[in-house]
């Protein structure tokens, strides 16, 4: 049966097994079963379920400093019905100056996990991402030629382990510069 679902399926219900809560993104055109969907055994896209919130549904949460400033967008949770325990919602995000741009996720956690507290999960993999940037940049994460797993395998070993070098040496550097007693 696990064989058969796709992908992310597989992952979610994994976790769920392991009792681990998770977000993770989902494209818009997931399937969900909406709490609130009348007979409740009906499969509906979640744009279709997050259209149907009403306004007061939406919150401005800050989910962070980003590159640009705060990352601060309106957010909003349906419940729907989980694969396997409660504490099961489908997450959106949208954008503050085009509420076209809607991303979305699905989230396991205690029935009692604040929608603020989904929101910050959300927005951690940003910081993950720049890292993947900074070391593309940096040290070349991603300028390998290879043509099997090993030579992969070791140039994205030895590249992050000088990203990780530069950052800590870095995060060094400033410390020592805020500690100097300025003159």
């Amino acid at each position: 049966m696990h064989a058969q679902r796709r992908p992310t399926s597989r992952l979610r219900l994994m976790l769920e097994d392991r009792g681990l809560s998770y977000v993770v993104a989902v494209p818009c055109s997931q399937r969900v079963h909406p709490t609130t969907a009348a007979g409740g055994g009906i499969d509906v896209r979640a744009d279709e379920v997050i259209a149907g919130l009403a306004p007061q549904a939406w919150s401005t949460v800050s989910t962070g400093a980003g590159a640009k400033g705060p990352r601060v967008y309106q957010w909003a949770r349906a419940a729907v019905r989980p694969l396997a325990g409660p504490g099961y919602w489908l997450l959106a995000r949208r954008s503050l100056t085009d509420p076209t741009d809607i991303a979305y996720y699905l989230c396991s956690a205690p029935a009692r996990t604040p929608l603020r507290e989904l929101a910050r999960i959300a927005g951690t993999r940003w910081a993950i991402e720049e890292s993947f940037q900074t070391a593309k940049g940096e040290v070349g994460l991603d300028h390998y030629q290879v043509r099997r797993y090993d030579g992969w395998y070791r140039h994205i070993t030895l590249a992050m382990l000088a990203h990780a070098f530069l950052t800590v040496t870095r995060a060094d550097a400033q410390k020592n510069d805020h500690a100097r007693p300025q003159s």
